[in-house]
């Protein structure tokens, strides 16, 4: 409790604090007659009626506030301010990788959201409708799987077969492979790797692909695992985000985070009909030119071209060097192929789609798509795009106003 104390005209009043019970058996303690627990009891019961606690408010009212001016709270304020920022980007940098596959996971539930939510607003209940959305994602892909992997093991198989004949091919001074290898001394080049080390060199880069392919993998259960959990409780994510704003600034909010979220969506919508055209395109161009596996490479140029910019391009030295058993002239023309496709994918087809489902500019989607791939890699191409959009949105709607007004 507290009194005043009244002073002279232009004297301040000076509040003098009086001793609470609270603070009277605290510093009393035990005693011969009270145990420890007694003691805590009566404490208890004492802050209880002293802070008014009631049904409405459980731990009493609350007390006055702290001198927010005094030159103690003052520096405590800022050396914590510098030690949580400390803490914030030490852990951002330990956990890079991890935060990077946590973006990637909120991309890819937004982006099959709209799914879900169609399927939602025609009478299904929305776990059903995530479980529709993902069996089919999960069934395209285990359908690639299913052709790949039989394909990839007989050739592989094929190719060890085929070693010997590669090997007469080379020694063939007559042969395209052999005036190559008579040209730049192929097979000499091999052998003398191999005497140098060279086996020792590939145990290890077997070794470190090994665990590249468990890292991958990994990677691979963990971004799916929280992609489910996401998508199922969304709505319930998207409250806790509106929440987060005041109750005066709430609406506004609101609209701005379902925009943005839509975006996002729209920018997964694009880049899956940009692939699709990608690998449309490579089954169209091997079933015409006769290169084998048409549907294979097809699926595995339309996977490569969800990544932005280097996507497309390493799908297309994979199909043009699949040409080359066919021949050297197919393989240049299909190295043409897609450079004039990465030109029009690049140019046309890329900036127009995000400028219509992500509303961002041709030249700002490169921009961010390479930035995104300097700094954080693959994943970081993959994000870059919803990230631009969402900071174009809000720079449009609260820094230009706000500009404007000065």
């Amino acid at each position: 409790m507290a009194k005043g104390k009244s002073m002279p005209d232009g004297e301040p009043t000076i509040v003098i604090a009086e001793e609470s019970e609270v603070s009277v058996l605290i510093a009393q303690g035990e005693t011969e007659d009270k145990s420890a627990q007694d003691v805590v009891d009566e404490i208890h019961a004492a802050a209880e009626e002293e802070a008014g606690a009631s049904k409405e408010q459980a731990y009493g009212r609350i007390g006055q506030p702290f001198d927010r001016q005094s030159p103690f709270f003052v520096g405590l304020t800022g050396a914590f301010g510098v030690a949580v920022v400390f803490l914030v980007v030490s852990a951002v940098l330990a956990a890079g990788q991890i935060l990077l596959l946590l973006a990637l996971t909120v991309v890819i539930a937004v982006g099959l959201d709209p799914a879900v939510v169609w399927i939602h607003r025609r009478g299904i209940p929305r776990w059903a409708a995530v479980v529709v959305v993902l069996a089919v994602a999960l069934g395209i892909f285990a359908g690639f799987i299913a052709v790949a992997v039989p394909i990839m093991v007989h050739q592989a198989s094929t190719l060890a077969n085929k070693i010997p004949h590669y090997l007469q091919t080379l020694n063939n001074k007559h042969t395209f492979l052999g005036k190559l290898n008579g040209r730049y001394h192929i097979v000499k080049s091999i052998q003398k790797f191999i005497s140098k080390g060279g086996s020792s060199a590939i145990a290890g880069g077997v070794l470190g692909f090994g665990k590249l392919a468990l890292d991958l993998i990994a990677a691979v259960i963990l971004v799916l695992i929280i992609s489910i959990y996401l998508l199922a409780d969304l709505p319930r994510v998207k409250r806790g985000l509106y929440q987060l704003a005041p109750a005066s600034r709430r609406p506004r909010m609101v609209l701005l985070t379902d925009e943005i979220l839509s975006r996002i969506g729209g920018y997964v919508l694009g880049d899956l009909f940009t692939s699709f055209i990608a690998g449309f395109g490579t089954w169209a161009w091997c079933l015409a030119l006769g290169i084998p596996y048409a549907l294979l490479l097809g699926l595995l140029v339309a996977l490569l071209d969800l990544i932005p910019v280097v996507g497309s391009t390493v799908g297309g030295i994979i199909v043009a060097l699949i040409a080359l058993t066919v021949s050297p002239t197919v393989a240049v023309a299909t190295a043409a192929f897609y450079f004039v496709y990465r030109f029009l994918e690049d140019y046309l087809f890329t900036p127009r789609v995000m400028a219509r489902t992500v509303q961002v500019p041709g030249l700002l989607t490169v921009i961010a798509t390479v930035i995104g791939g300097t700094l954080l890699g693959i994943i970081g191409a993959l994000i870059a795009i919803p990230i631009a959009a969402a900071i174009k949105l809000i720079i449009e709607q609260t820094a230009i106003p706000s500009l404007d007004r000065s």
